[in-house]
């Protein structure tokens, strides 16, 4: 299995990844629950779609295990399936980075990730699937975005607790936080050479015009800090001298626990950023009724280097391109991906250790929206990936796209260039 790539650039990770958010709640208007896999097939068709990464030629991919499957009843485990599609993935040698949590806790698991037992619960998890792929698997995803995990599961009450309000989002943040702390800690025990990638979903706030009153900058520089809050947590950088310290004990957190969270700070390995043009650049404006609210301008070509930059200030550790994608026609995802890739090489040319590059999905994806909704799932198909899925038979059909980007990975370092001493 590759190590991770040195700071120098020396090698290159060209990447893909596979959809795997599991909610298994019922959402409460509609009964609808959300099983990425099972909704995209992939539950049936997992050897298949490992043979279309394998075919890609990529070294790496993003994969989840299923946690809600594995644990469907406390002390309770079944790894039949996922110990299948974990043999693939080795045999057809392709490394896993293994998204333990992706969105969704256990069913029975009361309150979701406010259950006061969620560290406990989620870092037994971890340590019998590090010790049951011990030798085997070394890369690992804790928990993917914790901020936009607190978002919807504390803010805009989405999914499980279904909160709505920013304690609730504090709260949860908080106890996210000290999940990934005993996740990582597990992994650790179990094999000292297990290595995280702790993924985050870029934000690039653009200013809002200089003629409003002030307002909607103040929020910009609030949202701005916001972006970055979790993993600044996870990696002990909140203490009372920083800007949202207060905001946070404002909200609910316990400042013993604050300091609890940052005396057990843990050193980043490697950061995975989420940007996609059409979610990763955001800018707050006024309404016609004065009130303020956000939109999002297409990313510009320049999206990636701005968003590598704002990381490696901040946390001067390895980067990864840890999911990126466009939306919409062929031509467009093409365009994204050239630029994207540009955006890599620019940033590597600048000394930024970006050190690999992740198209998500490998497959056109199920919108979330499909939980809270009633319509047929192929309204729901979200066209991303390099292959189309048949919205009635869930057939994978390669695009052009396909054929680009397994050049891309052909090509290896020399389609990024080294990373600038």
């Amino acid at each position: 299995m590759q190590q991770l790539s040195p700071v120098d650039g020396s090698s290159f990770w060209w990447a893909v990844g596979i959809e795997d958010t599991f909610v298994t709640a019922p959402y409460p208007r509609t009964g609808r629950t959300f099983d990425a896999y099972a909704l995209s097939g992939h539950d049936t068709r997992w050897a298949s779609d490992i043979d279309l990464i394998a075919d890609l030629g990529v070294p790496v991919a993003r994969y989840g295990l299923p946690w809600p499957l594995i644990n469907p009843s406390p002390g309770r485990w079944d790894w039949a399936w996922t110990d299948r599609a974990v043999d693939r993935l080795l045999e057809r040698g392709v490394t896993p980075i293994v998204d333990l949590v992706h969105y969704g806790t256990p069913l029975w698991m009361d309150n979701a990730f406010l259950n006061p037992d969620y560290p406990r619960w989620v870092a037994d998890f971890a340590a019998r699937a590090a010790e049951r792929y011990r030798g085997r698997i070394h890369l690992w995803t804790p928990l993917n975005e914790p901020r936009m995990t607190a978002w919807h599961c504390g803010r805009t009450g989405m999914w499980p607790p279904y909160g709505r309000s920013w304690r609730s989002f504090v709260a949860v943040l908080l106890a996210l936080v000290r999940g990934i702390g005993a996740t990582v800690t597990v992994l650790t025990e179990v094999d000292a050479a297990n290595r995280c990638v702790h993924v985050d979903a870029a934000n690039r706030w653009l200013p809002p015009d200089p003629s409003d009153d002030g307002h909607l900058a103040e929020l910009t520089t609030f949202r701005a800090e916001l972006a970055f809050l979790a993993l600044d947590l996870v990696a002990g950088g909140v203490d009372e001298q920083r800007p949202l310290w207060p905001w946070l004990t404002a909200r609910g957190a316990d400042p013993a626990d604050l300091e609890s969270v940052r005396r057990n700070r843990i050193e980043l390995d490697l950061v995975g950023i989420n940007a996609y043009p059409m979610l990763s650049q955001k800018q707050f404006v006024r309404t016609s009724a004065g009130r303020p609210r956000i939109r999002f301008p297409y990313g510009t070509a320049e999206t990636i280097d701005a968003v590598a930059a704002d990381y490696w200030r901040r946390y001067r550790c390895p980067l990864l391109i840890g999911e990126t994608a466009a939306r919409g026609r062929v031509s467009r995802r093409l365009a994204s991906l050239t630029e994207s890739v540009e955006g890599v090489r620019r940033s590597r040319a600048a000394g930024i250790p970006l050190v690999g590059y992740t198209w998500w999905p490998l497959f056109d994806l199920v919108s979330w929206t499909y939980r809270q909704g009633r319509r047929p799932l192929e309204d729901y198909l979200v066209p991303m990936g390099l292959w189309q899925v048949d919205p009635e038979t869930l057939d994978r059909t390669p695009t052009p796209l396909v054929d680009a980007y397994r050049d891309l990975v052909a090509a290896g370092t020399e389609a990024v260039g080294p990373v600038a001493p």
